[in-house]
């Protein structure tokens, strides 16, 4: 058999193609909806495409099942649970899937989700499996957080998880391989996870949650503690999954913006999202737009902090820049992208029209302001854990996911210093508090950790803006 591996830093979500090679046909686990990389990888192992199978409906990404069923004629494949519309077979418990000479056992393991289920491969003359594609159950030294689906199902979840996991540990062989979908980076699992992107059950054994707990309660304790604040666009992809987004068949390409158009829409509320680094964007920028520098998760931040799938313009400079732009938020169903600033900021400068800019500082630099008393208030827009670790003294709390809905709650009266661990946070709450006409300050290299190792003050009493505290460990994202 040969299976590869398709990773996406952003999402930490973990795909793969499956070639059995008596037959030269494929399955692919759990695709994302870019499929260029599934059918490239078919073409490289001269293989045919004839099954996708989907492991649970998915809560942080829309799934590519459907637009690589389109391209390949391949059956989509899922369970029986909460049984996706489109989906030619739904699976229960013991149903066996024939690939070629290949075959793979469904294995109902809920906890992630209710109907979650887990493909067992079993290699072409075997009768002992050899992989275990296992979604958003076992993960690697984790396992998938059960709160995607509101609080009332989350004890259940959890106890249902803790079985699964005993059961995949107390009765598969342990050099079976696990293979996840959800790896580092991931909101899906209950805490930072490790880099590793896959593992066997003889290493969980030693590993695992469900190992280390001395019980099912002492399980749901752990888990559930580790908990993370997760984007709020997850709350759109069950029935996205569910009912499937439109099948697309090759990416699409927004419109250039002239200028002139570009103000007008701004004018009617349209958001427009610059991708430029935050030292460009502090330098000069056009007046209401939001600094989300385009890396690896620039779009899980405008699926947290702009309303779901609602028009928007994106500022991005370049070719290569603008295609990212676009798979990135397809890949979580924002399809309404009006269109890229034409000759971004340049053009927009050449047709007279405003720029707005603002401060940013160093670490060295906020803490001579602050020890001098100077008029500013410091907003620390970090997770709650790091709050909770240590912060500056007289800072407030306000973490970056909750700030859309709390801006009125940001002092009028005098700047606000923006902080976080590495500027990233702080860089995309400047540009928010900066959109309302306030006076801000970003600290734009360097964060909290650094203003402790230098020996500055720090405090862990509690100044978080009232209303916006989680009871959860959060993720530990930039």
């Amino acid at each position: 058999m040969k299976i590869e591996q398709f990773f996406l830093e952003g999402l930490g979500h973990q795909s793969y193609l499956v070639a059995e090679e008596h037959s030269d046909l494929a399955a692919v686990i759990d695709p994302r909806r870019d499929i260029a990389v599934y059918l490239e990888a078919a073409n490289r192992a001269d293989a045919r495409i004839t099954h996708i199978l989907e492991t649970h409906v998915h809560n942080d990404y829309v799934s590519g099942g459907r637009e690589l069923a389109a391209r390949t004629g391949a059956k989509i494949i899922a369970s029986a649970g909460d049984p996706l519309v489109y989906a030619d077979q739904s699976v229960h418990e013991g149903d066996r899937l024939t690939v070629g000479e290949a075959a793979f056992q469904v294995l109902h393991t809920p906890g992630h989700t209710p109907e979650h289920v887990s493909y067992l491969l079993y290699e072409a003359g075997s009768e002992t499996p050899s992989s275990l594609f296992s979604g958003g159950s076992m993960l690697v030294g984790n396992a998938g957080r059960t709160d995607l689906l509101g609080s009332a199902p989350t004890l259940t979840l959890t106890k249902q998880q803790y079985a699964t996991l005993r059961r995949l540990l107390d009765t598969l062989p342990g050099q079976v391989k696990v293979f996840p979908t959800h790896g580092a980076g991931s909101f899906c699992m209950s805490t930072t996870s490790s880099p590793a992107r896959s593992t066997t059950i003889a290493q969980e054994r030693l590993m695992s949650p469900a190992a280390l707990a001395k019980d099912e309660a002492d399980f749901i304790e752990r888990q559930t503690a580790g908990y993370i604040a997760y984007p709020k666009y997850y709350r759109y992809m069950h029935d996205a999954n569910k009912f499937g987004r439109p099948i697309l068949g090759t990416m699409p390409v927004p419109p250039s913006l002239p200028s002139l158009e570009v103000q007008a829409q701004l004018a009617k509320g349209m958001h427009l999202v610059d991708g430029r680094s935050r030292t460009a964007f502090a330098r000069e920028h056009i007046p209401g737009s939001l600094n989300i520098e385009l890396d690896s998760q620039f779009s899980t931040y405008i699926g947290w902090l702009l309303p779901y799938n609602q028009p928007l313009m994106i500022l991005v400079e370049d070719e290569q820049g603008r295609r990212e732009a676009v798979v990135q938020l397809i890949r979580i169903g924002w399809e309404e992208i009006n269109g890229f600033v034409e000759g971004g900021i340049q053009s927009w400068k050449a047709a007279a029209l405003p720029t707005e800019h603002f401060e940013t500082i160093d670490i060295d630099t906020l803490y001579k302001r602050w020890s001098q008393h100077t008029n500013f208030t410091v907003l620390d827009v970090r997770r709650d854990d790091e709050w909770n670790e240590g912060h500056i003294p007289e800072s407030l709390h306000l973490h970056i996911g909750d700030l859309p809905q709390h801006l009125d709650e940001v002092p009028l009266d005098r700047p606000v210093a923006l902080i976080c661990r590495t500027g990233h946070r702080a860089e995309m709450a400047a540009s928010m508090i900066a959109a309302t006409g306030r006076e801000v300050i970003a600290v734009g290299k360097g964060g909290v950790p650094d203003w402790a190792e230098k020996g500055f003050p720090v405090t862990t009493q509690d100044t978080t803006i009232p209303g916006t505290h989680h009871d959860h460990a959060t993720h530990a994202h930039p």
